[in-house]
């Protein structure tokens, strides 16, 4: 992914309105991974660098760079109001009306519901591997059943009959 990452980073080296670099999570920019729940690498993020959601997709160069065109440019949020609908002026100046301690209240129950989501996924996830480990040793169980109650040999006899008959004619 390394070379499409750099080829990408030389893309967008100019761009007045987009930053694409990378950021060592191990030495100086372990801070920045921090504040920003990175925990495994590569770790792709993009967005508001007050609010960077992580990317999903492809590592290719070709697909990083369709989502790159579409994504990385001046998007409405607080500090480019004027790039905002209706619609989204008035969400944001409803949010900027309250007051800290009720935004940040807000905050906290969107995180927690995030991580709610996510505890949900995991749990799922077990459960289904549990369910996958058990029906593999179910079908392990019944094929060699099978093969030991003596269906090699049926099928060994079955193809003798049928050669010996061949032979006969």
């Amino acid at each position: 992914m390394k070379p499409d990452w750099d080829k990408l980073m030389k893309e967008f080296a100019d761009s007045d309105t987009a930053l694409v670099a990378d950021v060592d999570c191990t030495a100086e920019g372990k801070p920045l991974c921090d504040a920003n729940g990175v925990k495994g690498f590569p770790t792709i993020m993009y967005g508001d660098p007050s609010n960077l959601e992580k990317y999903e997709g492809g590592r290719d160069f070709k697909s990083l760079k369709k989502f790159a065109d579409a994504n990385l440019k001046p998007m409405c949020s607080p500090s480019n109001i004027d790039l905002c609908d209706d619609k989204e002026k008035a969400e944001i100046q409803k949010l900027m009306d309250m007051d800290d301690a009720e935004l940040e209240k807000a905050i906290s129950e969107g995180d927690a519901k995030l991580e709610q989501a996510e505890k949900d996924f995991k749990t799922a996830v077990e459960g289904l591997q549990k369910t996958y480990e058990k029906l593999q040793a179910d079908k392990e169980t019944a094929l060699n059943d099978v093969k030991s109650s003596g269906l090699g040999l049926m099928k060994a006899v079955k193809a003798a009959k049928a050669k010996a008959g061949k032979d006969e004619l």
